[in-house]
């Protein structure tokens, strides 16, 4: 009786360690979510491999946040955008915390800011500011030395939702 109690406790424990892997592994995953507009109910799924099948754009910059200067690539914001057929007035960027911020479409250029995929050639973790990163080229032009692009620079990024 006492082993068959031990057994239970033992398969219970490991389905809820399973059960535990499962949600982590779930929320690992790298893909973005993209709603393109606000009548679009499920939003398209984006993972790497199609971000990097889209245009790409890279640059050397230094940010606020880094050591020196660091190489970025990845796929230009409006690309992305462009791609879905996004329709709205402004972009609401959200984290994997839930953090998040908004960015009106007029702002946005061909090339700046980019969907960061890589820092110096390497795949982002979420622990080293990735999957994703909303990064302007700030050495570039004063313009991207503002509050207002710093605080569009989002990173962990993992939703992007147009609205109007």
């Amino acid at each position: 009786m006492v082993k068959r109690h031990h057994l239970r406790a033992i398969t219970f424990f490991f389905v809820l360690l399973l059960g535990w892997h499962t949600s982590a592994m779930a929320q690992s995953v790298t893909g973005l979510q993209i709603t393109a507009d606000a009548t679009q109910s499920d939003p398209v799924t984006l993972e790497l491999a199609d971000l990097d099948a889209l245009p790409q754009q890279s640059f050397t910059t230094s940010t606020i946040w880094t050591d020196g200067a660091v190489t970025f690539s990845g796929v230009p914001l409006a690309a992305v955008l462009e791609s879905v057929g996004a329709k709205g007035t402004a972009v609401e960027m959200v984290a994997l915390n839930d953090y998040k911020v908004t960015m009106p479409l007029a702002q946005l250029e061909d090339t700046a800011p980019i969907i960061a995929t890589r820092m110096d050639g390497n795949v982002m973790s979420v622990r080293d500011k990735g999957p994703y990163w909303i990064v302007f080229p700030y050495d570039q032009d004063p313009k991207y030395q503002t509050e207002t692009i710093y605080s569009l620079s989002i990173w962990q990024l993992n939703r992007l939702k147009v609205v109007d």
